[in-house]
């Protein structure tokens, strides 16, 4: 994994292939945690996360090509749920979110689930998706009346993705607003590390409410 994680990454668990190792096919999941916990080592503190001293718990739902379903996050909600006290779990991290039709309720199956570890006393903040920026365009379970649901800040012609509520229970949504637009962080590193270490071979830059959501994890 990438070395701005030092030893912090406490457990990983695969529910997309089931693999035992540690890996990360999309680098999505790279990106956020950068964020987030990332302590900057390979770019001398330039690019250092919010809580750089935080331990990790990764948590693979997303397959190869950034795509995933909802049973699959079900199952390693439920995860967080079991192992939360073993590893000191506080805040949960979700940059990923739906629009189908079945799961834009506050009784669908998956706003359920993380009303379920909210209601356990953890921290759960969620993205608000990148299909705004009409009304309602808020993805599950960032529609959740419960959770922190956090929206990208940036509102141009370039950039104005961020979902917008309200829900569909007219509960205004999202509840936080940050960066969300070209965001430089932890970039997937593969096996071969080149003879020079270059910035650029560590750290990319990604946009969308993804992105701005671990900004408030962090805090």
């Amino acid at each position: 994994m990438h070395p701005d994680f030092d030893n912090r990454i406490l457990a990983f668990r695969d529910f997309v292939n089931y693999r035992n190792w540690m890996y990360d096919d999309y680098g999505h999941g790279t990106h956020i945690a950068g964020i987030a916990a990332g302590n900057g080592s390979m770019s001398n503190g330039v690019y250092c996360g919010i809580a750089p001293e935080a331990d990790i718990i990764a948590l693979k739902v997303l397959d190869f090509r950034g795509n995933g379903n909802i049973s699959t996050l079900m199952r390693a909600l439920d995860w967080i749920l079991i192992n939360r006290e073993r590893y000191h779990i506080q805040i949960v991290n979700i940059s990923v979110g739906t629009m189908e039709k079945e799961e834009v309720g506050e009784d669908s199956e998956l706003v359920r689930a993380v009303n379920r570890v909210w209601d356990s006393g953890l921290i759960v903040c969620v993205a608000a998706g990148n299909n705004g920026p009409g009304e309602g365009s808020v993805t599950t379970p960032g529609i959740s009346r419960k959770v922190i649901t956090v929206g990208s800040s940036e509102a141009n012609a370039d950039t104005d993705y961020s979902g917008r509520g309200p829900n569909f229970s007219c509960i205004i949504k999202p509840d936080l607003v940050a960066p969300g637009s070209n965001i430089c962080s932890c970039k997937r590193v593969g096996r071969t590390v080149p003879s020079r270490m270059e910035e650029n071979f560590y750290y990319t830059r990604k946009s969308g409410t993804s992105m701005a959501t671990p900004i408030v994890s962090g805090e």
